[in-house]
């Protein structure tokens, strides 16, 4: 596919927070930044007008654009950061690593300290971040703190040393800042049991040291001490509050690429990141273009080759979704939980995105090849023998089986085909019994369009389960077109979709475009249903009104009605222009009977 227009990608982007990236058209870097909203944020570059003169030449100069979707604002933050020190753009202030954002840092100890720091220094030592703001790792470790008495000195505290009372307590013992391991009085597994409490608040894990805190408050709240009650609840609301870790910077993550791959009938779609000192450096999604049937592991295989040779990588090891066969000196794992988990799923996002993006510009550069991608989409989905390029679905309406009327409504290439739009007065049917209506109305469509020599529909939607389905199959029958029309029902539950002679339904993906058609198609005949049935009953009420007139009946009504067009202006009419309608004998019961 072709490069669409500035104006094209601006439209497809999504509405997510994430890093977006402006190209020159020699595809080198222009600029990069980060955004809440996406799609909000790189419009306003082409709407605005700019202050400042560089901001309009760099806008000129803007040939394609990508980005990279996360998960939150602060994962932005940290991912325009590494991509700015990777590819130093034009347009981009300059960063220097002089000073990177803050982590914290539990001290490969043997009574360990635990500290904010801005250096990373491999010594088996933990870090956890980075966090975009040192206020918040203040914070969290005030917490802590608070909570966990721990050492803040620097002293080597081995067993050699404190047996030897080489060690005084200090003043943080006796503000109780600190239960004085230097001088044997905590020992190391409750010091350990400290820092694994410390760990799970540190990831997010809250629950043991909740309790601890709620137990807390209410004993000062019982013993009056509101003040220190209330601390202690502003810090459950803290912990509470907090969000963990970064995705896009793991130092845990070295070296590695990571991908991931999505597939329909026609294209596939890989992401590929890379990760390079524990920070996401790159990510690009490659379209491919299927000939034959290839399954995703043949497809997958041939990208990894391709964009690794592209950007040049050298990285040992890959993560992949699933095992590929692929040069035998890379090691490759196959992530099932945890941080390596949560970089697959971050590749699998941006996969899908691009995917929903290319859709969203060849539904407005290419219709026809959107249709076709749909309605082969359909087919697949919906196992059909041939493309759903007209489809029909029916829905009753009736309140209290006042006024049964039915709706049949048509799309035709994926699109309401409004002028091809039935409404139904139900006629053979007393009461509110939707299966006979249902089997009434589809029997009259269908009956028509064959004495028409009309051309039938490929797929049915009946809106409604089990029960209307099999309504609308009698009809079909003894039309004699069962087998010949494809027919489904759809519940309103739980979108189940059932098909004929096959008591177990069908649940497509909530996300599917197939989905979204079916839905599309039944709310419509429920609007379309609904909106023909209120104006029945409109009618119903305004004849009423005039039918209960001694000497008139529904048919001198209706002429009233299309005289004089509402039932206010045949009240308020003088006698001789009714009379002009229905003849003076009539024109005088009527105006008497509105003016006694």
């Amino acid at each position: 596919m072709a490069q669409p227009s500035i104006n094209v990608q601006i439209q497809t982007l999504p509405s997510q927070p994430g890093v977006y990236q402006f190209f020159d058209d020699d595809g080198k870097y222009l600029y990069v930044g980060k955004a809440k909203n996406l799609k909000k944020r790189v419009s306003s570059y082409f709407t605005k007008n700019h202050e400042y003169g560089k901001t309009r030449v760099m806008v000129k100069k803007i040939h394609s654009i990508r980005h990279i979707v996360v998960a939150t604002e602060s994962d932005a933050l940290l991912l325009e950061n590494n991509l700015i020190k990777e590819h130093q753009p034009r347009y981009n202030v300059l960063l220097k690593d002089d000073k990177s954002y803050p982590w914290i840092c539990i001290k490969n100890e043997r009574f360990p300290r635990i500290f904010p720091t801005r250096k990373l220094i491999r010594d088996g030592s933990e870090y956890y971040g980075p966090y975009t703001s040192m206020k918040t790792v203040r914070t969290l470790l005030d917490l802590v703190k608070s909570i966990y008495p721990l050492r803040t000195c620097n002293y080597d505290l081995s067993e050699e040393k404190i047996e030897a009372g080489k060690y005084k307590v200090c003043l943080e013992y006796h503000l109780k800042n600190c239960k004085g391991p230097c001088v044997g009085y905590q020992d190391e597994a409750e010091y350990h049991a400290q820092i694994t409490n410390i760990r799970d608040i540190i990831k997010g894990n809250f629950k043991a040291s909740v309790a601890h805190l709620k137990a807390k408050m209410q004993e000062k709240a019982e013993n009056m001490e509101f003040e220190e009650a209330q601390q202690i609840k502003d810090r459950i609301g803290i912990l509470e509050n907090y969000q963990v870790k970064s995705t896009v910077v793991n130092p845990k993550i070295t070296n590695v690429d990571v991908f991931t791959i999505l597939s329909d009938e026609t294209h596939a779609y890989v992401n590929f990141l890379q990760l390079s000192h524990g920070s996401i450096t790159r990510s690009h999604t490659m379209e491919i273009k299927k000939r034959l049937d290839e399954t995703d592991e043949e497809l997958l295989a041939l990208a990894i080759t391709e964009l690794r040779q592209r950007f040049e990588s050298d990285s040992k090891e890959i993560y992949l979704p699933f095992p590929v066969l692929v040069d035998s000196e890379l090691r490759i794992t196959i992530p099932k939980l945890g941080d390596k988990k949560r970089i697959m799923e971050l590749s699998e996002r941006n996969a899908r995105f691009f995917r929903q993006d290319r859709f969203k510009q060849i539904k407005i550069i290419d219709p026809d090849r959107h249709t076709k991608r749909l309605m082969g989409q359909m087919k697949s989905d919906l196992r059909l023998s041939e493309e759903p390029r007209h489809i029909e679905c029916f829905d009753n309406s009736n309140i209290q089986g006042s006024n049964p009327v039915a709706a049949c409504v048509v799309f035709k290439e994926g699109k309401p085909s409004k002028k091809d739009y039935r409404h139904f007065n139900i006629k053979t049917v007393e009461g509110p019994d939707d299966f006979a209506s249902m089997e009434e109305v589809v029997f009259r469509r269908y009956r028509r369009l064959l004495e028409e020599a009309t051309p039938l529909p490929q797929l049915i939607v009946i809106d409604g389960g089990k029960g209307q389905l099999s309504a609308a199959l009698k009809s079909l029958d003894v039309l004699g077109l069962r087998g010949k029309i494809a027919i489904l029902g759809i519940a309103k539950r739980l979108e189940e979709i059932y098909f004929p002679n096959d008591p177990i339904p069908l649940y497509l993906d909530k996300k599917s475009e197939t989905l979204k058609i079916i839905q599309q198609l039944r709310n419509e005949a429920h609007r379309f249903g609904i909106t023909h049935h209120r104006n029945k009953r409109s009618k119903g009420a305004l004849l009423s009104s005039l039918t209960d007139i001694d000497g008139i009946g529904e048919k001198t009504a209706n002429e009233l009605l299309k005289a004089f067009k509402s039932v206010k202006r045949i009240k308020e009419a003088p006698v001789e222009s009714l009379a002009k309608t229905v003849g003076m004998v009539k024109a005088k019961k009527i105006y008497e009977t509105f003016h006694s």
